[in-house]
């Protein structure tokens, strides 16, 4: 699994290699594979939110292994609304631990 984010420019850059991979509108992809030639490819490639690979993929998004770039800034604020409806509604919601551990 891999994942992209819609830059302001319009392109998506992939959150781990931090590359510019398409012209899209989604704000957030899931896409299946990585292609490099003289320009850069991604193929099998779906909108989704970023909620939903929060809680189901939540040892993907380690920020600390991530680039400074807005796709982190924009998980952050991410994991603190979900944290906020949790303690609000007592909804379980997985997240990190600083040891990497998945809690809910």
């Amino acid at each position: 699994m891999q994942v992209g984010h819609l830059q302001r420019t319009g392109s998506y850059l992939t959150l781990k290699d931090n590359q510019i991979v398409l012209d899209h509108k989604p704000e957030w992809i899931l896409y299946n594979e990585f292609i490099l030639t003289t320009e850069t490819y991604i193929r099998r490639v779906t909108d989704i939110k970023l909620e939903w690979l929060l809680l189901i993929a939540p040892q993907y998004f380690e920020l600390s292994s991530l680039p400074d770039c807005e796709a982190k800034r924009q998980l952050v604020r991410i994991y603190q609304s979900m944290e906020n409806q949790r303690s609000t509604t007592q909804i379980p919601v997985a997240r990190h631990s600083d040891s990497g551990c998945i809690l809910f």
